[in-house]
């Protein structure tokens, strides 16, 4: 695996594989990689024939008050697991590599409408710093596939409007959540959470199946979030959102029940958690 730490170096090598007629896939990641990134990585696999991964804490989509400076650095047993997924290239660059300019002074990419919501209304500015980083990253990597996963549902879709608004060529892959045995949805902060909160915390994917459920039995959509919120709290969690919307995040009719998604963000102590579900 070549790890670079320069666009221009990425640059050459891509350039290369290109020119050998070779589709490039795209994983960007914030590293403390687990088995969740992993996968994105072998699904990138079955879309291109070289797959590069980016190792990048993003200080522009941290607020003030959030976890940017002891976020997990881990960028030696990252490179090790990505070499062992097989993939390609490893990109590494510094803050200096993506804000030439410095972080606070960069040219910002704004996703209008849906990134207000959800967790752009609880944590202002974050999509913000995602749009602009990954647009950036699009640049530098030049790929042809990127995947990212759908645990980050917001995520998801404010890069799907971004590519589709500033025509970059590259196919967005959306890809399955993956999940502990007892429904987890797998991620770096999971790490944070002491063991009586780790017990506590599968209680999200019940909560969003509970949804699933009630969907299906035509309950009122506002009873539904309602319901899912006392539930949680009830568990012990701070609710920030227990939301219905449609698969496209826009807000459905009062008697819509089909292609609809639950979409859940509570803490459990100091560790804040998200994961959605379709509900249809």
């Amino acid at each position: 695996m070549h790890t670079f730490e320069t666009a221009a170096e990425l640059h050459a090598q891509v350039r290369a594989w290109k020119l050998q007629g070779l589709r490039v896939g795209f994983v960007p990641t914030m590293g403390n990689l687990h088995a969740g990134h992993f996968a994105l990585i072998d699904l990138a696999k079955t879309r291109a024939d070289r797959v590069v991964a980016s190792v990048f804490v993003n200080p522009t989509q941290f607020g003030p008050n959030e976890d940017f400076a002891r976020y997990p650095r881990t960028l030696a047993a990252d490179a090790e697991g990505l070499a062992t997924h097989g993939c390609d290239a490893l990109f590494a660059p510094s803050v200096d590599q993506m804000y030439p300019y410095g972080a606070g002074r960069e040219v910002t990419v704004r996703v209008p409408g849906i990134t207000t919501i959800l967790d752009g209304a609880h944590r202002p500015g974050h999509f913000d710093g995602v749009a602009t980083v990954v647009a950036r990253l699009f640049n530098m990597v030049q790929p042809d596939v990127a995947v990212f996963g759908r645990k980050d549902y917001q995520q998801l879709q404010v890069i799907s409007y971004l590519v589709r608004d500033l025509a970059f060529p590259i196919e967005i892959v959306g890809a399955p959540t993956t999940r502990a045995s007892d429904g987890l949805a797998l991620s770096s902060r999971n790490q944070y959470l002491s063991e009586a909160e780790r017990a506590i915390a599968p209680e999200i994917y019940r909560t969003l199946f509970g949804m699933r459920v009630a969907i299906r039995s035509r309950q009122p959509l506002d009873a539904i979030e309602a319901s899912a919120t006392q539930r949680l709290e009830k568990a012990g969690f701070q609710v920030d959102y227990a939301a219905i919307l449609r698969a496209d995040l826009g807000t459905p009719d009062p008697g819509e029940h089909d292609r609809l998604v639950g979409l859940v963000a509570a803490r459990l102590g100091t560790t804040r958690l998200i994961d959605n579900m379709a509900l249809d």
